[in-house]
């Protein structure tokens, strides 16, 4: 496993002009891993590609690539001297060349620039289409073409802004799964940005979670689910509602769903308030449980239904069953809690309000 650092933003603010949309941004990404910089429209994360680009320049802190500085308030590095590569949302193919000419681009000079062309039609898997112009192909296969330009040179890195965009789910799904496979093959180092969590974790090793142009946390997939940093990351990762509870020592919570033991202590003192977060999965359905929820809403999955709960008082939760243990919506069911796994955080404002955090990403 290669940990050879190779791309470093350090107390990173970038921005148009005089705005600065990105601050005090750090995060770094080791040679032939990918990363993903992931959050809604606006936070920020493609004006941090455009920085690792080198098309905007840096207000404060630097960009360091291979340890060298590309980018520092007063210096940026001209892009084509970057040896960084970029995929578009657009793809942004030449109508008027063919398919090999579009690879060869950007290795014109290159006296093995054919035999290139070709590596990389077999490698994204267009080996017979090197003749046909990009109106003759599929969405796909213009993105495969746009991927295999960007690799042509043999970049350090590999910058992708919303690449699988405009493509309907199923192909969105392989491809981007494809495309990681391709990127590991030849070890090549990549940042993708997306607002597209599923994309996200098919498709990278570290993830940076955007929200309001700061990094609220860059880890795994595995710890953002499992262990968010932050409210907003916790609710904007996967499903989940909040639920206000009181500590009852470092790793029981009481709640109105009943004390909730987790294998995870925290530091506050006894009859602290906290807003504890449930996934669909930490709810199970129990038949003879005395604690009822109403079915509100439901969504067939195939395996799998999600189920929308409201408890007598109010609150909201989700739950996922068997897609043969089915119920109606309206009808009352018994739950219980399966947690063992605490994620819990300070109270703030009304548990109201922290449904409402959560439920615009619940579906993201």
């Amino acid at each position: 496993m290669n940990h050879t650092l190779l791309l470093k933003l350090r107390d990173l603010a970038c921005g148009y002009r005089e705005q600065r949309v990105v601050q005090n941004l750090n995060l770094h990404l080791n040679a032939g891993d990918i990363g993903c910089l992931l959050g809604p429209s606006g936070c920020g994360k493609t004006t941090t590609l455009r920085a690792i680009a080198g098309f905007e320049p840096v207000h404060e802190g630097s960009i360091e690539l291979a340890g060298e500085t590309i980018s520092r308030p007063g210096f940026t590095l001209a892009p084509e001297k970057r040896r960084i590569g970029m995929v578009f949302q657009d793809y942004a193919l030449f109508p008027h060349l063919t398919v090999a000419e579009n690879i060869a681009f950007g290795i014109r000079q290159h006296p093995q620039r054919e035999r290139i062309a070709e590596e990389m039609l077999e490698l994204v898997k267009l080996g017979a289409l090197g003749k046909r112009y990009p109106h003759e192909l599929s969405g796909g296969q213009q993105q495969r073409v746009a991927l295999a330009r960007a690799l042509a040179p043999e970049p350090r890195l590999l910058l992708l802004d919303e690449p699988f965009s405009n493509l309907d789910v199923e192909l969105r799904r392989s491809l981007s799964q494809e495309v990681r496979e391709i990127l590991k093959s030849r070890g090549t180092s990549a940042i993708l940005v997306t607002h597209d969590q599923e994309e996200a974790f098919a498709v990278s090793d570290q993830v940076g979670v955007f929200n309001d142009g700061r990094l609220e946390q860059w880890d795994t997939p595995f710890n953002l689910y499992h262990e968010p940093l932050t409210p907003f990351v916790a609710s904007f990762i996967g499903q989940g509602y909040f639920v206000r509870g009181q500590m009852l020592s470092p790793d029981t919570v009481q709640t109105e769903l009943g004390v909730i033991r987790g294998n995870r202590a925290y530091q506050w003192a006894p009859g602290t308030a906290v807003d504890m977060l449930l996934r669909p999965d930490d709810i199970v359905h129990a038949p003879g449980s005395a604690l009822k929820a109403r079915i509100v809403g439901k969504s067939f999955l195939g395996a799998s239904t999600l189920y929308r709960l409201q408890l007598p008082t109010g609150t909201r939760l989700e739950s996922l069953f068997a897609s043969h243990d089915d119920h109606l919506v309206g009808e009352e069911i018994g739950i219980q809690v399966a947690a063992d796994h605490l994620v819990a955080f300070a109270a703030q404002g009304s548990v109201a309000a922290q449904q409402a955090r959560a439920e615009p990403h619940a579906h993201a």
